[in-house]
């Protein structure tokens, strides 16, 4: 009698293992990497580097301590998760922080629920919001691109595009062009839509993820914000629209099943974002859209279930 093995998600029928595809996540990430550490230099590289070590030694410690498991040091999800949480962070953030945030992330977001495959939310983005909530002041005080490459001293600050666009600066041409280059400030992974759109177009020729959720994001923004009266390119390629539309939003665990769920799924995410840029108190909403979505997945898989082919006569005979 074959014995019946019940294990945690994600199930997938493939010969292509969940570590195959975290790996090419982090290949599709060093382009925006890339472009964040040339214009925020040694600082950025700092933050990026104790983001990764902590996330590692977080869900070692937790995994080997408190819940028993044997697992080695060096795992490619919290590699990911390391890597999006540094590039959503300030260039020059004290490191103690990131630290603090890794271990949320990683404790809270993520092996509280039960590890991989059982976290509701993205664990990134988890330490994310609770650094924005709990220190504030540091997680908005973006700097200058190009200050400070050569050092880790503290560089020059100035308001970003959004901040400015939330204080009715009209944001022109120009900004657009800023931010498709990355020479604009903000957090490392919010420089260089050019970048990450070469990491979304590797990750949809290898079938990493889909189109779905990214072009439902963006357009989404995009028609969100020329209904709202705004300049709908600025908004797409300004924040972190891009990289949560194509690194965080497709995330397997917490994003639904179905295409027409993750159609859906990418739409809400757009339009919350810009509710929360025009008339919320942050002038960003990325982050927050995509956490309220993650929570809302569940209902969306529940009401859009994967259509069930009708068997025909011929082969039910």
């Amino acid at each position: 009698m074959k014995t019946l093995v019940i294990s945690q998600a994600p199930h997938i029928h493939s010969p292509n293992t969940t570590t195959d595809a975290m790996r090419h996540v982090v290949v599709a990430l060093l382009p925006a990497l890339a472009v964040g550490l040339w214009w925020f230099g040694v600082s950025a590289a700092a933050v990026v580097l104790a983001a990764v070590i902590s996330c590692l030694a977080s869900e070692w410690l937790i995994a080997r301590f408190l819940m028993g498991r044997k697992v080695s040091f060096f795992a490619w999800a919290p590699l990911v998760t390391g890597l999006l949480l540094g590039m959503n962070l300030p260039a020059g953030v004290p490191l103690w922080m990131v630290a603090i945030g890794s271990l949320f992330a990683i404790g809270i977001g993520k092996m509280a629920f039960g590890g991989l495959g059982c976290n509701i939310f993205n664990p990134a983005l988890v330490g994310r919001v609770f650094l924005l909530l709990s220190f504030p002041a540091l997680m908005t005080s973006w700097p200058v691109a190009g200050e400070g490459r050569l050092s880790v001293a503290d560089a020059v600050t100035a308001p970003t595009p959004l901040m400015l666009a939330k204080q009715g600066v009209v944001p022109d041409s120009s900004v657009v062009f800023d931010e498709l280059a990355g020479s604009v400030g903000g957090s490392l992974g919010e420089v260089g839509a050019v970048a990450i759109l070469l990491g979304l177009v590797y990750m949809l020729v290898l079938r990493i993820v889909t189109w779905h959720i990214p072009v439902s994001v963006i357009v989404s923004v995009g028609v969100m914000s020329w209904l709202a009266g705004g300049n709908p390119l600025f908004d797409v390629v300004s924040g972190g629209v891009m990289l949560g539309a194509v690194f965080m939003a497709t995330d397997y665990v917490t994003s639904p099943m179905t295409r027409r769920g993750q159609i859906v799924y990418g739409v809400m995410i757009g339009v919350i974002t810009i509710v929360i840029r025009r008339w919320g108190i942050y002038p960003e909403g990325v982050s927050f859209a995509i956490l309220i979505m993650n929570g809302a997945t569940p209902l969306i898989n529940r009401y859009m279930r994967p259509r069930q082919r009708r068997c025909m006569e011929r082969r039910c005979a």
